[in-house]
Protein backbone atom coordinates (compact mmCIF):
# COMPACT_ATOMS: atom_id res chain seq x y z
CA UNK A 1 0.00 0.00 0.00
CA UNK A 2 1.16 3.61 -0.94
CA UNK A 3 2.80 5.52 1.69
CA UNK A 4 -0.32 8.42 0.97
CA UNK A 5 -2.75 5.76 0.90
CA UNK A 6 -1.60 4.98 4.35
CA UNK A 7 -1.89 8.07 5.71
CA UNK A 8 -5.23 9.37 4.21
CA UNK A 9 -6.37 5.77 6.39
CA UNK A 10 -4.37 7.26 9.42
CA UNK A 11 -6.28 10.91 9.14
CA UNK A 12 -9.73 9.45 8.48
CA UNK A 13 -9.20 7.09 11.92
CA UNK A 14 -8.11 10.17 13.55
CA UNK A 15 -11.17 12.43 12.36
CA UNK A 16 -13.23 9.40 13.25
CA UNK A 17 -12.39 9.67 16.19
CA UNK A 18 -12.20 13.06 17.04
CA UNK A 19 -15.92 13.40 15.95
CA UNK A 20 -17.49 10.55 17.64
CA UNK A 21 -18.09 10.50 21.58
CA UNK A 22 -15.71 8.13 22.94
CA UNK A 23 -17.25 5.13 25.35
CA UNK A 24 -15.75 6.40 28.11
CA UNK A 25 -17.61 9.93 27.99
CA UNK A 26 -20.69 8.23 28.47
CA UNK A 27 -22.25 5.81 31.18
CA UNK A 28 -25.56 3.65 31.39
CA UNK A 29 -27.85 5.45 33.95
CA UNK A 30 -29.86 2.24 35.50
CA UNK A 31 -33.24 4.11 35.81
CA UNK A 32 -34.66 3.04 39.42
CA UNK A 33 -37.34 4.91 41.36
CA UNK A 34 -37.22 6.76 44.67
CA UNK A 35 -36.20 4.04 47.58
CA UNK A 36 -38.54 2.58 49.60
CA UNK A 37 -37.07 2.73 53.63
CA UNK A 38 -37.39 -0.81 55.32
CA UNK A 39 -36.89 -1.57 59.51
CA UNK A 40 -33.20 -1.29 60.30
CA UNK A 41 -31.79 -4.45 61.36
CA UNK A 42 -29.12 -4.96 63.05
CA UNK A 43 -25.90 -7.20 64.40
CA UNK A 44 -26.78 -9.24 67.71
CA UNK A 45 -25.75 -6.71 70.03
CA UNK A 46 -24.11 -9.35 72.03
CA UNK A 47 -21.54 -10.46 69.06
CA UNK A 48 -18.07 -9.22 69.63
CA UNK A 49 -16.44 -10.48 66.50
CA UNK A 50 -13.58 -7.74 66.81
CA UNK A 51 -10.25 -6.94 67.84
CA UNK A 52 -9.75 -3.65 70.51
CA UNK A 53 -8.53 -1.89 68.12
CA UNK A 54 -10.99 -2.39 65.00
CA UNK A 55 -14.66 -1.72 65.64
CA UNK A 56 -16.86 -1.77 62.17
CA UNK A 57 -20.55 -0.85 62.63
CA UNK A 58 -23.45 -0.59 60.41
CA UNK A 59 -25.17 2.52 59.57
CA UNK A 60 -28.84 3.33 58.30
CA UNK A 61 -30.43 6.39 56.65
CA UNK A 62 -32.75 8.35 58.77
CA UNK A 63 -35.77 7.53 56.35
CA UNK A 64 -35.66 3.98 57.98
CA UNK A 65 -37.33 5.80 61.42
CA UNK A 66 -40.28 6.86 59.36
CA UNK A 67 -42.10 3.67 57.58
CA UNK A 68 -45.34 5.53 57.76
CA UNK A 69 -44.32 7.95 55.00
CA UNK A 70 -44.15 7.48 51.14
CA UNK A 71 -40.51 7.80 49.34
CA UNK A 72 -41.72 10.81 47.90
CA UNK A 73 -42.57 12.64 51.38
CA UNK A 74 -39.46 11.48 52.54
CA UNK A 75 -37.54 12.59 49.84
CA UNK A 76 -38.82 16.33 50.00
CA UNK A 77 -38.38 16.21 53.82
CA UNK A 78 -34.63 14.90 52.95
CA UNK A 79 -34.39 17.84 50.83
CA UNK A 80 -35.91 20.08 53.50
CA UNK A 81 -33.51 19.17 56.23
CA UNK A 82 -30.45 19.27 53.54
CA UNK A 83 -31.11 23.03 53.37
CA UNK A 84 -31.72 23.66 56.73
CA UNK A 85 -28.49 21.99 57.71
CA UNK A 86 -26.19 23.72 54.72
CA UNK A 87 -27.32 27.19 56.43
CA UNK A 88 -26.19 25.84 59.55
CA UNK A 89 -22.91 24.82 58.09
CA UNK A 90 -22.77 28.61 56.69
CA UNK A 91 -23.40 30.31 59.59
CA UNK A 92 -20.79 28.54 61.51
CA UNK A 93 -18.19 29.19 59.15
CA UNK A 94 -19.33 32.67 58.51
CA UNK A 95 -19.16 33.65 62.60
CA UNK A 96 -15.57 31.52 62.79
CA UNK A 97 -14.41 34.29 60.09
CA UNK A 98 -15.82 37.07 62.16
CA UNK A 99 -13.92 36.40 64.97
CA UNK A 100 -10.50 36.38 63.75
CA UNK A 101 -8.15 35.63 66.92
CA UNK A 102 -10.50 32.72 67.78
CA UNK A 103 -10.62 28.97 66.90
CA UNK A 104 -14.06 27.69 67.12
CA UNK A 105 -14.29 23.80 67.76
CA UNK A 106 -17.51 23.40 65.36
CA UNK A 107 -21.11 21.75 67.61
CA UNK A 108 -23.41 19.86 65.75
CA UNK A 109 -25.22 21.12 62.84
CA UNK A 110 -28.22 20.00 61.87
CA UNK A 111 -29.18 16.34 62.25
CA UNK A 112 -26.63 14.28 59.79
CA UNK A 113 -28.15 11.74 57.66
CA UNK A 114 -27.43 8.00 59.00
CA UNK A 115 -27.35 6.62 62.40
CA UNK A 116 -26.45 3.39 64.00
CA UNK A 117 -27.58 1.05 67.51
CA UNK A 118 -24.96 1.89 70.24
CA UNK A 119 -24.95 0.65 73.78
CA UNK A 120 -24.45 3.81 76.50
CA UNK A 121 -23.67 3.24 80.41
CA UNK A 122 -23.27 0.03 82.42
CA UNK A 123 -25.43 -2.29 81.73
CA UNK A 124 -25.70 -0.84 78.18
CA UNK A 125 -28.64 0.28 77.00
CA UNK A 126 -29.42 0.60 73.22
CA UNK A 127 -30.40 3.51 71.44
CA UNK A 128 -30.00 4.85 68.02
CA UNK A 129 -27.09 7.57 67.48
CA UNK A 130 -26.32 9.73 64.39
CA UNK A 131 -22.96 9.99 63.25
CA UNK A 132 -21.84 13.24 61.88
CA UNK A 133 -18.05 14.19 60.03
CA UNK A 134 -19.58 17.56 60.13
CA UNK A 135 -19.86 17.91 64.75
CA UNK A 136 -17.67 17.19 66.84
CA UNK A 137 -19.88 16.91 70.57
CA UNK A 138 -20.95 13.73 71.41
CA UNK A 139 -24.64 13.65 73.14
CA UNK A 140 -27.80 12.37 74.11
CA UNK A 141 -31.26 12.98 75.64
CA UNK A 142 -30.94 11.89 79.36
CA UNK A 143 -33.98 11.91 81.69
CA UNK A 144 -35.36 13.74 83.76
CA UNK A 145 -36.40 15.54 80.56
CA UNK A 146 -37.33 19.20 80.87
CA UNK A 147 -38.26 18.99 77.18
CA UNK A 148 -37.13 16.46 75.16
CA UNK A 149 -38.44 15.79 71.09
CA UNK A 150 -39.34 11.96 70.59
CA UNK A 151 -37.22 9.23 69.95
CA UNK A 152 -37.33 5.55 69.13
CA UNK A 153 -35.90 4.39 72.31
CA UNK A 154 -36.50 5.21 75.64
CA UNK A 155 -35.00 8.18 76.97
CA UNK A 156 -31.63 7.13 79.03
CA UNK A 157 -31.41 7.29 82.45
CA UNK A 158 -27.93 7.98 83.79
CA UNK A 159 -28.85 7.37 87.41
CA UNK A 160 -29.20 3.66 86.12
CA UNK A 161 -25.52 3.70 85.01
CA UNK A 162 -22.48 2.67 87.06
CA UNK A 163 -20.58 3.91 84.78
CA UNK A 164 -21.72 7.70 84.39
CA UNK A 165 -19.66 10.21 86.10
CA UNK A 166 -19.93 14.02 85.63
CA UNK A 167 -16.90 16.08 84.79
CA UNK A 168 -15.59 18.60 87.70
CA UNK A 169 -16.25 22.17 86.01
CA UNK A 170 -12.28 22.88 86.50
CA UNK A 171 -11.03 20.04 84.15
CA UNK A 172 -9.68 20.00 80.83
CA UNK A 173 -12.40 18.60 79.27
CA UNK A 174 -15.07 21.96 80.62
CA UNK A 175 -12.68 23.89 78.85
CA UNK A 176 -12.62 22.47 75.40
CA UNK A 177 -16.67 23.07 75.02
CA UNK A 178 -16.95 26.74 72.90
CA UNK A 179 -20.05 27.35 75.53
CA UNK A 180 -19.99 25.85 79.19
CA UNK A 181 -21.21 26.28 82.31
CA UNK A 182 -20.73 25.13 85.93
CA UNK A 183 -23.83 23.51 88.09
CA UNK A 184 -23.18 25.24 91.87
CA UNK A 185 -24.69 22.25 93.45
CA UNK A 186 -22.83 19.50 91.95
CA UNK A 187 -20.05 21.21 91.04
CA UNK A 188 -20.01 19.67 87.64
CA UNK A 189 -19.89 20.49 84.07
CA UNK A 190 -22.54 21.75 82.06
CA UNK A 191 -22.51 22.07 78.29
CA UNK A 192 -25.18 23.92 75.60
CA UNK A 193 -24.79 22.80 71.80
CA UNK A 194 -26.75 25.56 69.64
CA UNK A 195 -27.94 24.97 65.57
CA UNK A 196 -27.79 27.14 63.11
CA UNK A 197 -31.34 26.27 62.35
CA UNK A 198 -32.21 27.14 65.81
CA UNK A 199 -32.35 23.37 67.59
CA UNK A 200 -30.48 23.14 70.59
CA UNK A 201 -29.24 20.27 73.10
CA UNK A 202 -28.44 21.43 77.07
CA UNK A 203 -27.43 19.64 80.05
CA UNK A 204 -24.39 17.43 81.97
CA UNK A 205 -21.20 17.38 80.41
CA UNK A 206 -20.18 13.53 81.67
CA UNK A 207 -18.23 10.62 80.70
CA UNK A 208 -19.98 7.42 79.85
CA UNK A 209 -18.94 4.02 79.02
CA UNK A 210 -20.24 3.09 75.11
CA UNK A 211 -20.71 0.10 73.58
CA UNK A 212 -20.46 -0.98 70.17
CA UNK A 213 -21.26 -4.67 69.67
CA UNK A 214 -20.11 -6.23 72.67
CA UNK A 215 -16.85 -3.87 72.31
CA UNK A 216 -16.73 -1.44 75.12
CA UNK A 217 -15.74 2.31 75.31
CA UNK A 218 -14.92 4.14 78.95
CA UNK A 219 -14.78 7.06 80.30
CA UNK A 220 -16.16 8.76 76.49
CA UNK A 221 -16.93 12.69 77.29
CA UNK A 222 -20.17 13.39 76.11
CA UNK A 223 -23.28 15.59 76.91
CA UNK A 224 -26.03 14.33 78.36
CA UNK A 225 -29.39 16.81 77.20
CA UNK A 226 -32.30 17.33 79.31
CA UNK A 227 -33.31 20.13 77.11
CA UNK A 228 -33.43 19.07 73.68
CA UNK A 229 -34.78 20.52 70.60
CA UNK A 230 -34.61 20.08 66.88
CA UNK A 231 -34.92 17.94 63.55
CA UNK A 232 -33.60 14.61 65.33
CA UNK A 233 -36.05 12.61 63.44
CA UNK A 234 -36.23 9.64 66.21
CA UNK A 235 -32.10 9.12 66.94
CA UNK A 236 -31.23 9.71 70.63
CA UNK A 237 -28.61 11.90 70.03
CA UNK A 238 -25.19 12.20 67.70
CA UNK A 239 -22.04 10.83 67.88
CA UNK A 240 -19.67 13.84 65.99
CA UNK A 241 -16.77 12.56 64.08
CA UNK A 242 -15.42 16.25 63.19
CA UNK A 243 -11.85 17.00 63.75
CA UNK A 244 -12.39 19.12 67.13
CA UNK A 245 -10.82 17.72 70.09
CA UNK A 246 -14.43 16.74 71.65
CA UNK A 247 -15.63 14.56 68.49
CA UNK A 248 -15.12 10.66 68.90
CA UNK A 249 -12.22 10.14 66.52
CA UNK A 250 -10.19 12.26 68.68
CA UNK A 251 -11.16 11.15 72.02
CA UNK A 252 -10.36 7.80 70.49
CA UNK A 253 -7.58 8.33 68.78
CA UNK A 254 -5.04 6.53 70.51
CA UNK A 255 -7.18 3.43 70.58
CA UNK A 256 -8.09 3.16 66.57
CA UNK A 257 -5.11 4.66 65.11
CA UNK A 258 -6.78 8.18 64.32
CA UNK A 259 -8.29 6.04 61.69
CA UNK A 260 -12.03 5.50 60.39
CA UNK A 261 -13.78 5.21 57.23
CA UNK A 262 -17.70 4.90 55.84
CA UNK A 263 -19.19 3.30 52.73
CA UNK A 264 -22.81 4.34 52.19
CA UNK A 265 -24.75 2.46 50.23
CA UNK A 266 -27.07 3.66 47.33
CA UNK A 267 -30.55 2.59 48.61
CA UNK A 268 -32.26 2.02 45.81
CA UNK A 269 -29.74 -0.35 44.14
CA UNK A 270 -28.99 -2.62 47.20
CA UNK A 271 -30.99 -3.21 50.95
CA UNK A 272 -27.52 -3.77 52.19
CA UNK A 273 -26.61 -1.35 55.32
CA UNK A 274 -23.87 1.36 55.28
CA UNK A 275 -20.85 0.39 57.37
CA UNK A 276 -18.35 2.45 59.60
CA UNK A 277 -14.95 0.55 60.37
CA UNK A 278 -12.80 2.67 63.04
CA UNK A 279 -8.97 1.32 62.79
CA UNK A 280 -6.50 0.35 60.70
CA UNK A 281 -8.90 -2.00 59.01
CA UNK A 282 -10.37 1.03 57.59
CA UNK A 283 -8.08 1.92 55.30
CA UNK A 284 -8.29 0.32 51.83
CA UNK A 285 -6.06 -0.64 49.25
CA UNK A 286 -7.65 0.46 46.46
CA UNK A 287 -8.71 4.10 47.73
CA UNK A 288 -6.63 7.35 46.06
CA UNK A 289 -5.75 10.15 48.78
CA UNK A 290 -5.99 13.67 48.98
CA UNK A 291 -4.48 15.98 51.43
CA UNK A 292 -6.39 17.37 54.20
CA UNK A 293 -6.54 21.35 54.84
CA UNK A 294 -6.99 22.73 57.69
CA UNK A 295 -9.01 25.72 58.23
CA UNK A 296 -7.35 27.92 61.75
CA UNK A 297 -10.05 29.56 62.30
CA UNK A 298 -12.60 26.01 62.39
CA UNK A 299 -11.32 22.95 63.59
CA UNK A 300 -14.33 20.80 62.91
CA UNK A 301 -14.40 20.83 59.17
CA UNK A 302 -12.65 18.06 56.63
CA UNK A 303 -11.29 20.82 54.00
CA UNK A 304 -9.76 19.13 50.49
CA UNK A 305 -8.53 20.56 47.66
CA UNK A 306 -10.53 21.09 44.77
CA UNK A 307 -8.85 21.94 41.91
CA UNK A 308 -11.65 20.40 38.08
CA UNK A 309 -14.27 19.18 37.28
CA UNK A 310 -14.56 16.70 33.91
CA UNK A 311 -18.03 16.33 32.44
CA UNK A 312 -17.56 13.41 29.17
CA UNK A 313 -14.01 13.13 29.56
CA UNK A 314 -13.41 17.05 29.16
CA UNK A 315 -12.20 19.27 31.63
CA UNK A 316 -14.81 21.89 32.61
CA UNK A 317 -13.83 25.46 31.28
CA UNK A 318 -14.44 27.99 34.21
CA UNK A 319 -13.82 25.33 36.75
CA UNK A 320 -10.40 25.68 38.70
CA UNK A 321 -8.96 25.45 41.95
CA UNK A 322 -9.10 29.41 42.48
CA UNK A 323 -13.16 29.10 42.72
CA UNK A 324 -12.24 26.57 45.80
CA UNK A 325 -9.63 28.42 47.45
CA UNK A 326 -9.82 28.56 51.52
CA UNK A 327 -8.30 32.08 52.41
CA UNK A 328 -6.71 33.01 55.50
CA UNK A 329 -10.16 34.59 56.96
CA UNK A 330 -11.34 31.13 57.15
CA UNK A 331 -14.06 31.83 54.27
CA UNK A 332 -14.29 29.29 50.92
CA UNK A 333 -13.02 25.88 50.63
CA UNK A 334 -14.20 22.95 50.18
CA UNK A 335 -15.56 20.39 52.54
CA UNK A 336 -16.65 16.79 52.95
CA UNK A 337 -19.32 16.01 54.89
CA UNK A 338 -21.70 13.00 55.85
CA UNK A 339 -24.78 15.17 56.82
CA UNK A 340 -25.42 16.82 54.00
CA UNK A 341 -27.14 15.11 50.96
CA UNK A 342 -26.81 17.33 47.93
CA UNK A 343 -23.44 18.53 46.96
CA UNK A 344 -23.11 22.49 46.56
CA UNK A 345 -20.68 24.30 44.86
CA UNK A 346 -19.81 28.04 44.44
CA UNK A 347 -21.83 29.65 42.04
CA UNK A 348 -19.79 30.00 39.67
CA UNK A 349 -18.39 26.56 39.08
CA UNK A 350 -21.72 25.21 39.59
CA UNK A 351 -23.03 27.49 36.48
CA UNK A 352 -20.44 25.90 34.77
CA UNK A 353 -20.67 22.05 35.83
CA UNK A 354 -23.98 22.54 35.07
CA UNK A 355 -24.23 23.96 31.53
CA UNK A 356 -21.30 20.90 30.24
CA UNK A 357 -23.87 18.68 31.97
CA UNK A 358 -26.58 19.83 29.94
CA UNK A 359 -24.59 20.10 26.53
CA UNK A 360 -23.53 16.13 27.01
CA UNK A 361 -27.09 15.79 28.02
CA UNK A 362 -28.50 17.39 25.02
CA UNK A 363 -30.43 14.26 24.24
CA UNK A 364 -32.62 13.28 27.33
CA UNK A 365 -35.85 14.67 27.35
CA UNK A 366 -35.92 17.65 29.87
CA UNK A 367 -38.19 18.23 32.47
CA UNK A 368 -39.51 21.00 35.01
CA UNK A 369 -37.43 22.47 37.91
CA UNK A 370 -37.77 20.71 41.16
CA UNK A 371 -36.67 22.35 44.64
CA UNK A 372 -33.69 23.23 44.67
CA UNK A 373 -32.62 21.10 40.70
CA UNK A 374 -32.64 23.47 38.00
CA UNK A 375 -31.69 20.72 35.35
CA UNK A 376 -33.63 17.76 35.35
CA UNK A 377 -35.30 15.55 32.45
CA UNK A 378 -38.65 13.51 32.10
CA UNK A 379 -37.09 9.69 31.59
CA UNK A 380 -40.85 8.46 32.08
CA UNK A 381 -41.19 5.17 30.41
CA UNK A 382 -37.55 4.28 29.66
CA UNK A 383 -35.21 1.80 31.73
CA UNK A 384 -31.66 2.99 30.87
CA UNK A 385 -30.26 5.55 29.80
CA UNK A 386 -26.92 7.45 28.64
CA UNK A 387 -25.44 10.00 30.48
CA UNK A 388 -21.95 12.43 30.34
CA UNK A 389 -19.49 10.91 33.02
CA UNK A 390 -18.47 13.28 35.78
CA UNK A 391 -15.09 13.22 37.28
CA UNK A 392 -14.17 15.39 40.39
CA UNK A 393 -10.48 16.19 40.75
CA UNK A 394 -8.89 16.42 44.00
CA UNK A 395 -5.70 17.37 44.97
CA UNK A 396 -3.80 13.46 43.81
CA UNK A 397 -6.95 12.04 43.74
CA UNK A 398 -10.06 11.51 41.13
CA UNK A 399 -13.38 10.64 42.02
CA UNK A 400 -15.14 8.85 38.82
CA UNK A 401 -19.31 9.24 40.10
CA UNK A 402 -21.38 6.86 39.14
CA UNK A 403 -24.36 7.53 36.93
CA UNK A 404 -26.56 7.07 40.16
CA UNK A 405 -24.53 9.57 41.95
CA UNK A 406 -25.65 12.77 40.01
CA UNK A 407 -28.85 11.78 37.96
CA UNK A 408 -31.25 10.98 40.86
CA UNK A 409 -35.08 10.06 40.58
CA UNK A 410 -37.12 13.20 42.68
CA UNK A 411 -40.63 11.61 42.12
CA UNK A 412 -42.51 8.62 41.59
CA UNK A 413 -43.26 9.34 37.38
CA UNK A 414 -39.78 9.40 35.94
CA UNK A 415 -38.71 12.38 36.71
CA UNK A 416 -34.89 12.80 37.45
CA UNK A 417 -32.68 15.66 38.08
CA UNK A 418 -28.49 16.86 38.04
CA UNK A 419 -27.87 16.27 42.02
CA UNK A 420 -25.71 19.46 42.46
CA UNK A 421 -26.50 23.14 43.75
CA UNK A 422 -24.84 26.26 43.45
CA UNK A 423 -24.68 28.23 46.43
CA UNK A 424 -23.84 32.01 46.80
CA UNK A 425 -21.47 31.20 50.22
CA UNK A 426 -18.09 30.49 49.36
CA UNK A 427 -18.39 27.38 51.06
CA UNK A 428 -18.85 24.22 48.75
CA UNK A 429 -19.64 20.71 49.71
CA UNK A 430 -19.17 17.11 48.98
CA UNK A 431 -22.65 15.78 49.85
CA UNK A 432 -23.40 11.84 50.88
CA UNK A 433 -25.22 11.84 47.20
CA UNK A 434 -21.84 12.32 45.55
CA UNK A 435 -20.10 9.58 48.07
CA UNK A 436 -22.13 6.42 47.58
CA UNK A 437 -20.92 3.62 46.59
CA UNK A 438 -16.97 4.82 47.76
CA UNK A 439 -15.38 3.93 50.43
CA UNK A 440 -14.43 7.36 52.09
CA UNK A 441 -11.63 6.90 54.47
CA UNK A 442 -10.43 9.54 56.85
CA UNK A 443 -6.52 8.59 57.76
CA UNK A 444 -6.16 11.55 60.28
CA UNK A 445 -2.70 10.21 61.24
CA UNK A 446 -1.36 11.07 57.95
CA UNK A 447 -3.58 14.11 57.47
CA UNK A 448 -5.40 12.71 54.57
CA UNK A 449 -8.62 11.15 52.73
CA UNK A 450 -9.43 8.70 50.19
CA UNK A 451 -11.70 7.51 48.05
CA UNK A 452 -12.16 3.93 46.90
CA UNK A 453 -14.84 3.26 44.17
CA UNK A 454 -16.88 0.15 44.51
CA UNK A 455 -16.54 0.05 48.47
CA UNK A 456 -19.01 -1.37 50.00
CA UNK A 457 -18.78 -4.81 49.16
Amino acid sequence: MEFHSILKILLLFLFLSAASPAASEFQTLTLRPLPTPSPPTFFPQSESLQSAAALTVELHHLDSLSLNKTPSDLFTLRLHRDALRVHALNSLVARAAGFSSSVISGLAQGSGEYFTRLGVGTPPRYLYMVLDTGSDVVWLQCSPCRKCYSQSDPIFNPYKSKSFAGIPCSSPLCRRLDSSGCSTRRHTCLYQVSYGDGSFTTGDFATETLTFRGNKIAKVALGCGHHNEGLFVGAAGLLGLGRGRLSFPSQTGIRFNHKFSYCLVDRSASSKPSSMVFGDAAISRFARFTPLIRNPKLETFYYVELIGISVGGVRVRGVSASLFKLDPAGNGGVIIDSGTSVTRLTRPAYTALRDAFRAGAAHLKKGPEFSLFDTCYDLSGQSTVKVPTVVLHFRGADMSLPATNYLIPVDDNGSFCFAFAGTISGLSIIGNIQQQGFRVVYDLSGSRIGFAPRGCT
